[in-house]
């Protein structure tokens, strides 16, 4: 069965990853600070009678998961949902893998109950963290069996418990979610009995609790997203820090993280200590090609939690709030929430080098790029989650704790808003398609509520 499931995602996994790159090809040459978004035909936003969603005209929207509901194995759905990846089973349904952002005093998100009183229902030994059954980690994901033509969730359970602000991940080739904490509490012996602040692996299988065994090797900090290279089997992974680093994992075996590997930094060649962040004047131009090379970064469980110190030290780059992250075709894309003069947000690129994580890689070396710089937030205002969608254009969801978008962006490099939260200033998160393409989902995180949008998709494809 894994087989099955494996093929079909790798093949679902490389053909989104084309998509990626057809999505932003000409995306350098947009203007942000220039050019409004446009109001492509068909697309303007109609306002919800219900003050929740506004989608342009056609499309409507479904709640389908919210937090304090019952699930199917006793628990309640917790709240806080964040980034999420898809995937097909073996009889067509969408497997959702959603993650959690949750700390163990946040009781009135608890998958356990607002006293935690369902937790005896859960076997100590499935909880990464059961703080001694006083302080247990609230975070983890949840597993979503989502029956596409009827429009409803046939079932939903925990799938990984104990961990910590579960933050964003990413999907991999062989059909698992990767997810990550974006917390680095150290255990005290007492209430708190591990360290946080690893990346943990959900396949998509999952029937239940799965062992939270953390990847150690991938490193201790405050993740938020990853993106793995099918081709080279390298993992890149996001920090979610206004002063955080981009790093790469080379596993020592490919396509099976837990048997280690080595963990690095990005740094831009002849740039030493590169501040990408364009604070404090402009360090790096729109489209410019930086040569990268990657250093190996050591004791990366960094008790001290110091790595992008040490990182940056050492010569890496630093980057502003790195967030989603989207793999394309030996490309890949992440966004810098508060990067940029006016703190509006970026979008780097990364293309890899034909010799990828391997010794021949210094004569081909990879080139990094700013892809994308808001400096007006009525065009684009602190990108975060994004995902591509099936016809090529980027998606990318806002965060500014205030009027939060989804924007589009489409091949021409023109961007477009396709949503709008009127319920609150709740960011909106986990973006991510069916692998059918017809039903995008999203959370509004502080309602604790998963949405399933369809719609006439080819106006935005048109």
């Amino acid at each position: 069965m894994k087989e099955i499931f494996s093929n079909h995602t790798r093949r679902h996994f490389i053909k989104q990853s084309t998509l990626a790159s057809l999505a932003l090809i000409s995306l350098s040459s947009f203007n942000f600070k220039t050019r409004k978004p446009i109001l492509k035909e068909g697309l303007v936003l109609q306002p919800d009678p219900n003050g929740y969603l506004d989608l342009p005209e056609g499309f409507s929207y479904k709640i389908i998961s919210k937090s304090g509901t019952l699930m199917s194995d006793g628990l309640l759905v917790p709240g806080r949902p964040d980034g999420m990846g898809t995937f097909l089973d073996k009889i067509g349904n969408t497997i959702i893998v959603c993650n959690h952002e949750i700390s163990p005093n946040k009781l009135e998100h608890s998958p356990y109950g607002s006293q935690n009183e369902r937790l005896s229902q859960v076997d100590s030994e499935m909880l990464y963290d059961s703080g001694m059954g006083v302080n247990p980690g609230l975070g983890g994901t949840t597993t979503l069996i989502y029956d596409e033509a009827n429009g409803v969730v046939t079932n939903q359970y925990m799938s990984l418990a104990g961990t910590y602000n579960n933050c964003a991940g990413g999907i991999t080739p062989w059909g698992s979610w990767i997810t990550c904490e974006e917390d680095v509490t150290r255990a005290d012996g007492e209430n708190i009995l591990q360290d946080h602040g690893y990346v943990f692996e959900v396949p998509m299988d999952a029937e239940g609790l799965v062992v939270p065994s953390p990847i150690k090797s991938m490193g201790r900090f405050h993740h938020e997203a990853v993106a793995v290279d099918p081709i080279s089997g390298c993992v890149y992974l996001t920090e979610d820090r206004h002063d955080g680093l981009f790093y790469r994992f080379v596993p020592n075996e490919k396509e099976n993280l837990h048997a280690g590997g080595q963990l690095q930094v990005l740094s831009v060649r002849d740039r030493y200590k590169l501040d990408t962040r364009n604070w404090d004047g402009i360090k790096v131009q729109k489209n410019q090609a930086l040569e990268v090379y990657w250093m190996d970064i050591d004791d990366v469980e960094s008790p001290k939690d110091d790595l992008r110190y040490r990182g940056f030290e050492a010569g890496a780059s630093r980057f502003a709030r790195g967030e989603g992250i989207w793999m394309g075709k030996r490309e890949l894309f992440f966004a810098c929430t508060n990067g940029g003069p006016q703190n509006f947000g970026q979008i780097f690129r990364y293309k890899c080098s034909p010799y990828e994580g391997t010794e021949k890689e210094i004569t081909n070396p990879p080139i990094l790029d700013l892809y994308a710089e808001s400096n007006d937030k009525t065009v684009l205002h602190m990108c975060d989650n994004l995902t591509v969608a099936p016809w090529g254009d980027l998606l990318l969801c806002e965060d500014n704790d205030s009027l939060n978008h989804i924007r589009g962006i489409d091949k021409k490099g023109e961007i477009y808003t396709f949503a709008c939260n009127r319920v609150n200033s709740s960011e909106l998160t986990g973006i991510v398609f069916s692998p059918s393409g017809k039903t995008l989902f999203v959370n509004v995180q502080e309602n604790g509520e998963t949405v399933a949008i369809i719609g006439p998709w080819e106006k935005l494809a048109g």
